[in-house]
């Protein structure tokens, strides 16, 4: 039996960052009993950063190095990427990962894109893919293509990518949620759903050919919309505690969805992996770098990662 098949294994991140103080400090805020959680990174990097005050199970990732807060360092890296590997290794119920830095991930040797990637790569199987997902209460992002430059956009979107990133979304709507039949918002990727091919043609080519066979499967999805008034909506009904307009917004790249929803939410924002047998959370921010050390990071983001392995 899987001792871990419970709990919530949580990485550190990279440790140089922020990863290990706010985790440390969530935990003490949250104060959850011993026995739902396991940390999986190391006890210099976790002492150097502050102090648990309970008594959490650690599961130990060697880093002889010195720990230089701010430093980008393949040592670092690969540092990440072991607790990583290690935490989908025993299998617990879910996931909290800490920033980790994907230059330092890819100068230890490791060709990922963020974690995401890596989840995907140990826990993938039978032609399952990992899906970004932000959340903030009931305001959900999906992002088509995730860490991809802009230039690549409109290659890597087809109607075969549109298709089976709404059907992985619909699963986890259905399974994880139970919301039998949820309503997507589809951002379009040109301003103003392309002006009916006058400044694009994606829309008409891909998208909504898209459209039209999800449909037939029985998903509801709008017709490729304008992300400026999407938002601009999403946006208000938050601020304003009203019910969204839409389950989820499907977004073409990482700007596009990723600025309203942080705007509206902040460091409420969580960053979620779905698809996977295993669900990820994580904040929505990044390592600071800048802040690291100072004693000074916020984990308000940290704790809501934690608290959507609660509800």
């Amino acid at each position: 039996m899987n001792k871990y098949a419970d709990k919530i294994a949580i990485t550190t991140g990279d440790p140089n960052g922020i990863g290990a103080e706010i985790t440390i400090k969530a935990l003490n805020l949250l104060n959850l009993p011993s026995k739902d959680i396991v940390i999986v990174s190391n006890s210099k990097v976790l002492n150097n950063y502050g102090s648990l005050e309970n008594n959490y199970e650690l599961i130990e990732i060697d880093y002889p190095e010195k720990i230089v807060p701010g430093e980008v360092s393949a040592a670092a890296g690969n540092f990440a990427y072991k607790a990583l590997e290690k935490a989908c290794e025993i299998r617990p119920r879910f996931i909290v990962t800490a920033p980790v830095s994907k230059e330092a991930i890819n100068l230890a040797g490791y060709s990922y894109n963020g974690q995401t990637e890596i989840l995907e790569h140990f826990l993938a199987h039978d032609g399952q893919k990992a899906e970004m997902l932000f959340v903030s209460k009931d305001f959900r992002v999906l992002l088509l293509s995730r860490h991809v430059a802009l230039k690549k956009v409109s290659d890597i979107i087809t109607k075969e990518f549109i298709i089976e990133k709404t059907e992985r979304l619909r699963s986890y709507f259905q399974n994880k949620l139970f919301i039998k039949k949820p309503s997507f918002a589809l951002c379009s990727l040109n301003p103003h759903a392309g002006e009916n091919n006058l400044i694009g043609d994606e829309e008409g080519l891909k998208f909504l050919p898209a459209v039209e066979a999800l449909r037939i499967r029985g998903i509801n999805i709008t017709n490729p919309l304008p992300a400026d008034s999407l938002f601009a909506k999403a946006v208000q009904a938050y601020i304003n505690n009203a019910k969204m307009p839409y389950d989820c917004y499907i977004a073409c790249y990482h700007d596009q969805g990723l600025i309203p929803i942080k705007a509206a939410a902040g460091s409420k924002t969580v960053n979620m992996t779905i698809g996977l047998d295993i669900i990820r959370t994580s904040p929505g921010h990044g390592t600071a770098f800048d802040i690291a050390g100072k004693n000074i990071a916020n984990p308000e983001a940290m704790i809501e990662a934690i608290k959507h392995c609660l509800y």
